[in-house]
């Protein structure tokens, strides 16, 4: 997710230059036909073009609310996996008799090793919401439209290293034979929670209270799946990308001869200034082109949360974050503990 730090304005002058040059070539091209070349037919009237803008803004405006949505409830989910997160491992963490001294050295190993378990799990959940989808735009198609670099960690750190460390071997075959890999993880800890119980080192009443959270988590995994998994529908999208250009279009047509005959009208009084006020729709014709294509874009931004734009949700920071907060939990060497990922040019990934 960009973090707005400073001039916020001004950043989205910065990542919409190329349209906004575009813009204005287009009205001052339109403006030297219509004034100098004196194609005077270049014109529509403003009054249906006015009617195509009020069912623009509608459709942008439809499109931008359900682009939030996806991207709040997103949000909503991952922050219900990190309080679900920090429950398992308090939960776990308590249930063990730590009181009998002959087991505490076990204990602490199984809580290590559960912990280290549920890390895998979150690093499979967030490469598996980076992974590409057919409707997504590319890494290197994102990179291009902005004008600064920003760091993904899932496209540049392959899933067997980050999982390979928290892992026993004959785990880390187990989960990566699978195709959903968080599935195969949840697998291998409800079957060990269920061992420990088994060997009377968990309580059965606290064994249900981890198979709900687990129960949670899988829940919310299921969630963020479902999102990944569903594009926001395309006729949506597309006709409100259309429609933005063809208002886009006729635009320049419609205010090109109000401020022509509104020239006319001043030159009565001052001549200087109604002969070249026509040219004043530049920048006018510019703004509000600008103001809805800046609103469409925001919405397509926003469609898909998790593929790795810079306004998505930072699920690789939260991760990372759980994961720090787990390990200092069951009080892991500081030296085992791994540093939060940079924020590159003030984008939380």
């Amino acid at each position: 997710m960009y973090v707005q730090r400073r001039y916020p304005f001004k950043r989205v002058l910065i990542w919409t230059k190329r349209e906004l040059i575009f813009f204005v070539v287009l009205a001052t091209i339109i403006t030297v036909l219509y004034e100098i070349v004196g194609i005077k037919w270049l014109q529509v009237p403003l009054t249906p073009v006015g009617l195509i803008g009020t069912a623009v803004a509608f459709m942008v405006g439809f499109q931008n609310n359900a682009a939030y949505d996806r991207i709040w409830e997103a949000r909503k989910i991952w922050g219900g996996i990190v309080n679900a997160s920090r429950s398992l491992i308090i939960t776990v963490k308590d249930s063990f008799y730590m009181h009998r001294s002959d087991a505490i050295k076990d204990e602490s190993d199984a809580l290590r090793t559960i912990t280290h378990r549920h890390i895998a799990w979150l690093t499979a959940l967030r490469y598996a919401m980076r992974s590409k989808k057919s409707w997504e735009a590319s890494y290197d198609s994102i990179h291009k439209k902005n004008v600064f670099g920003y760091h993904v960690p899932e496209f540049t750190t392959s899933l067997e290293d980050e999982l390979r460390p928290y892992l026993s071997e004959e785990e880390f075959s187990y989960v990566m034979s699978k195709d959903n890999k968080p599935n195969a993880i949840t697998s291998l800890q409800s079957k060990h929670l269920r061992a420990l119980t088994d060997e009377k080192k968990i309580w059965d009443f606290s064994l249900l209270n981890m198979q709900q959270i687990l129960q949670e988590l899988t829940a919310l995994q299921g969630k963020s799946e479902r999102i990944k998994n569903f594009p926001y529908p395309k006729q949506y999208g597309s006709i409100g990308y259309h429609f933005v250009h063809i208002f886009m279009w006729l635009l320049p047509m419609a205010i090109i001869p109000s401020f022509a005959n509104m020239g006319h009208n001043i030159a009565e009084t001052n001549p200087f200034i109604g002969t070249y006020f026509v040219w004043l729709n530049i920048p006018f014709t510019v703004i509000v082109i600008w103001v809805f294509n800046t609103m469409l874009r925001i919405g397509l931004a926003g469609e898909n949360p998790f593929e790795g734009s810079p306004n998505d949700v930072p699920i690789s920071n939260i991760s990372r974050g759980i994961t720090r907060d787990l390990l200092q939990i069951i009080d892991e060497d500081a030296a085992n503990i791994p540093e939060p990922f940079e924020n590159i040019n003030d984008v939380d990934m």
